[in-house]
């Protein structure tokens, strides 16, 4: 019985054909028939030509060189951008200015003597006003190597100080400029003379271009002559300072004189 099934089936199939089945031709089937079979069997490994397997390993050397490129230039800008923000100097920040010598300062007992001598001389004799302050200018010379000053005042002190403004020399004239400050008090404070003291006188300075040679602060000028010298640092203009601002009622008759020295 299952021998005449078998040779029954085995009849069928011999009796088939390509051709019975619609769509398909026998030089199809025939033509190639190892590209059919490779398309459709997937446990076969699909093996890629060696051009594109250089390609495809090509287009990965660039992606991860790429990769590793961008973070070293972001950061190579980051640096660049730190260096320049550190080498630039803040707005606020004060300019240095070069380091000067002390000044040289004296007194002497001929208040007499100085005062008869300078009651000769034009604009040796003024009024420092209550409150006010009075500046003289004082450029430097090519001629000279020293500024030098001597002063003695009647009846009452006055403070004093001597800055050195570092600014380009544009006249060579000595000249007085008058000023007003409010910080008035009574001109009768006892105790000892401290330099830098705001209460006795003293002052701060704003300007950036000036240097502090001495402070000011009040001189016993009515007791004996204040006198100093000081050498040139270099070019630029002394800033005399005679300050009454600290006194609130007393005028004071100042005898002064400014002169070179070589």
């Amino acid at each position: 019985m299952e021998k005449l099934e078998t040779s029954e089936l085995q009849s069928r199939l011999s009796s088939l054909s390509v051709s019975s089945f619609p769509g398909i031709t026998p030089k199809n089937c025939e033509g190639n028939p190892l590209n059919r079979l490779q398309s459709t069997d997937l446990s076969q490994t699909v093996i890629q030509p060696d051009n594109q397997t250089k390609m495809d390993d090509n287009c990965n050397n660039r992606e991860s060189v790429k990769s590793t490129e961008e973070p070293s230039a972001s950061l190579g800008k980051a640096e660049a951008g730190d260096t320049q923000e550190s080498s630039t100097s803040h707005p606020g920040e004060k300019k240095a200015l070069p380091p000067m010598k002390p000044a040289s300062t004296w007194t002497s007992a001929a208040l007499k003597e100085l005062k008869t001598k300078l009651c000769q001389e034009k604009d040796s004799v003024v009024t420092v006003y209550r409150g006010d302050i009075m500046t003289v200018h004082v450029p430097t010379v090519p001629e000279a190597k020293r500024v030098c000053w001597e002063f003695a005042t009647d009846g009452y002190d006055i403070g004093f100080g001597v800055y050195f403004d570092w600014s380009p020399v544009t006249s060579r004239a000595i000249t007085v400029h008058i000023s007003e400050s409010s910080d008035d008090e009574d001109d009768d404070l006892e105790g000892p003379v401290v330099p830098g003291d705001v209460e006795k006188g003293s002052k701060s300075v704003a300007n950036s271009n000036l240097g502090e040679i001495l402070p000011v602060y009040r001189q016993d000028s009515h007791l004996a002559v204040q006198s100093g010298s000081h050498e040139f640092p270099g070019e630029g203009t002394y800033q005399l300072k005679f300050d009454n601002s600290y006194s609130l009622w007393r005028n004071k008759t100042l005898y002064y004189r400014v002169y070179y020295s070589a």
